[in-house]
């Protein structure tokens, strides 16, 4: 350029300034008033939606406002915090992007005594403490169908007017927090908000209970706490099976408890409605513990009438359930006080993460669950069905007949004698995926008789009735006349996520999780692992050194007949050699700290040099070559 002449590098110069401000003007326009065209580049495609939220967004009939609070000022020391919140607002941008207006988005900065954290903690959203001086932190999203002001709802109504037909009924739900350990499922969680809120009421719930769920008036029992629960987030009604021959489509999800001798016409029913797409949850029972009947046992074998089983239709799903086996794990054996002694029950388990699946939305953020004298599940030989865990025992676990359990009630430490774990993980709740056919083929005639589910069926079992009672998971105490619960562990949340996801549309289901934005520094990672290997081989060191020492220190002690004198000026020594000796590995462990430490550092640097300088430079060296060529290019064709 500098050997060209001036008139020309003239014009060279100034079309360069044109090019920029150009650029610059397109960039703003194109910024300001067009929507950008994305691209997904991330490994799991993690910022693009998936066919079922498309869905759900493509199919709203009516406007939806959401406002996304988040604590700026108070997490400005989180820096992951503040990376997920990104992540939530860009999820969040592209749905409203995706509903073409039919949902719009506002986001909030709760700050202290300001209007927007009084409208965030009445709507329910859950502060957590931990913030810039103290301040708490707000990080939820609150979705409404309630317009924020006459003159919003006047414009969408104008750009919608189909929305004026039919009558709706106001909603507004919220997500209290967005917990990190919960961002692969952070997608299914906003879909579901949505998806809720689309809906004109609250899901229709079934229930068929051979226990006393719903209390008993006459008796001035209240229902149970889990019921009570359910009753809040959707319409709960109970079945009557008498004369019951079909189950309304309308339930869009159904409990079974406890069933015990069901009539076939009933199971019939049941049959049909899972062929016809309803969700069922079983809950069936080895021994009941909650069952008010007197109880019974069979003396030539291990059956009670406090079990509870549903044979044909398990055996034509290609599920094996034998009500005559209890599960029993010494690794979860809950504490327990019986006759002002502590002890261990071993068929009163305390499930904990590491028994709980979570890779299912239902048991994702889970930390415990109790159940008490429970079965277990597993497929037939001959199934074509299948069995995805919830939960399971510990591979310290070992089945023993039912009769053995009942009669270990007043001496629980008695189903100890002769423990022989099996080394198996024993399944005490599972989805069961279908397809599945009708287990009444020879009603086929019946008009209106279906005989096989749709490809995604599935029913939800679990093998535990007493994880529905409030002696399991929550204590209830009065207070001005009021219920008041205090859960101690998840029970409740468990079957709530359960009839919560079953409740949502084959596109809410069809949401799995997603991975983590979280990338990790693996090298880093790696680095911190040799390093720790070398920690714990210098501590082993250390800590084999000392127990030698006091072993040493004990025989040097002042013996019968010796001089003490000697004896503590050889204490003195072994002391002030271990104390050498101790330094020593102190400064051992300081050194593969400081070489730890360099090499962290020697891969930021080589990081920053590769981003910041040579990656340009190598950019500029092909643009020098490129004008170098092109100039002599010109050159020769000048000459010529």
């Amino acid at each position: 350029m500098f050997g060209l002449p001036l008139r020309r590098r003239t014009v060279l110069i100034s079309g360069l300034i044109a090019l920029i401000i150009a650029y610059c003007c397109l960039t703003l326009i194109t910024s300001r008033w067009l929507a950008p065209k994305r691209f997904d580049l991330t490994q799991d495609r993690l910022y693009t939606l998936s066919p079922g939220t498309r869905q759900i967004v493509d199919s709203m009939q009516r406007p939806l406002w959401l406002t996304l609070y988040f604590s700026q000022h108070a997490t400005k020391d989180q820096p992951q915090l503040r990376s997920y919140e990104q992540r939530v607002a860009e999820m969040l941008q592209e749905i409203v992007a995706r509903s073409h207006g039919r949902i719009r988005l506002q986001l909030a900065d709760p700050v202290p005594y300001s209007d927007d954290e009084a409208s965030a903690e009445g709507n329910g959203l859950t502060p957590v403490n931990g913030g810039s001086n103290g301040e708490r932190i707000f990080f939820g999203l609150v979705g409404t169908t309630r317009p924020p002001s006459s003159g919003a709802a006047a414009d969408y109504l104008a750009d919608y007017p189909q929305a004026k037909q039919g009558k709706q009924v106001e909603r507004t739900l919220s997500i209290p927090f967005f917990d990190l350990n919960r961002e692969t499922f952070l997608e299914y969680d906003v879909a579901k908000l949505l998806y809720q809120l689309g809906e004109p009421e609250k899901p229709r719930i079934g229930v068929i209970s051979g226990l006393p769920v719903m209390g008993d008036a006459t008796q001035g029992t209240q229902p149970w706490a889990v019921m009570r629960q359910l009753q809040q987030l959707f319409d709960v009604q109970m079945i009557n099976i008498d004369k019951l021959k079909r189950i309304d489509k309308s339930f869009q999800v159904l409990l079974l408890i406890q069933p015990k001798n069901l009539p076939a016409e009933v199971q019939y029913a049941l049959d049909q409605y899972v062929l016809g797409g309803g969700h069922l949850v079983v809950f069936v029972d080895p021994f009941s513990e909650s069952d008010p009947t007197p109880l019974v046992t069979d003396a030539t074998s291990a059956t009670n009438n406090h079990s509870s089983n549903l044979p044909r239709l398990f055996a034509d799903w290609g599920v094996s359930f034998n009500p005559d086996q209890v599960v029993l794990d010494r690794a979860r054996a809950l504490p327990i006080e019986l006759a002002g002694v502590n002890l261990a029950h071993p068929a009163m388990l305390g499930l904990g993460a590491s028994e709980l699946n979570h890779d299912d939305v239902i048991t994702a953020s889970l930390q415990r669950i109790n159940v008490s004298t429970a079965g277990h599940f597993d497929l037939l030989p001959d199934a074509n069905t299948r069995l995805i865990p919830l939960m399971q025992s510990s591979s310290d676990a070992e089945v023993v007949p039912t009769q053995r359990a009942i009669e270990a009630i007043r001496n629980p430490s008695s189903l100890l004698d002769g423990y022989q774990p099996q080394n198996q993980n024993y399944v005490i709740a599972a989805r069961l995926r279908g397809p599945f056919v009708s287990a009444f083929p020879e009603l086929a005639k019946r008009p209106g008789h279906l005989s096989a589910s749709p490809p995604n069926a599935e029913v939800i079992l679990v093998a535990d009735t007493d994880l529905l009672t409030d002696r399991l998971w929550v204590e209830t105490q009065n207070f001005l006349g009021q219920p008041m619960f205090s859960y101690f562990t998840n029970n409740g949340d468990f079957i709530s996520n359960m009839v919560d996801n079953l409740t949502g549309s084959s596109a809410l289901l069809s949401i799995r999780g997603r991975s983590t934005s979280q990338r990790p520094f693996t090298r880093v990672q790696a680095l911190r692992r040799a390093a720790d290997s070398k920690f714990l081989q210098k501590e082993k060191e250390l800590q084999g050194e000392l127990a030698d020492t006091k072993r040493r220190l004990e025989q040097l002690q002042p013996a019968k007949g010796t001089s003490d004198t000697s004896n503590s000026a050889e204490q003195k020594q072994e002391i002030a050699q271990f104390l050498q000796r101790q330094l020593a590995i102190s400064n051992e462990l300081r050194e593969v700290q400081h070489q730890l430490n360099a090499e962290i550092d020697a891969l930021g640097t080589r990081l920053k040099v590769i981003n910041i300088v040579m990656l340009p430079a190598l950019i500029t060296l092909i643009g020098l070559m490129y004008g170098w060529k092109r100039t002599r290019r010109n050159r020769r064709q000048r000459s010529g």
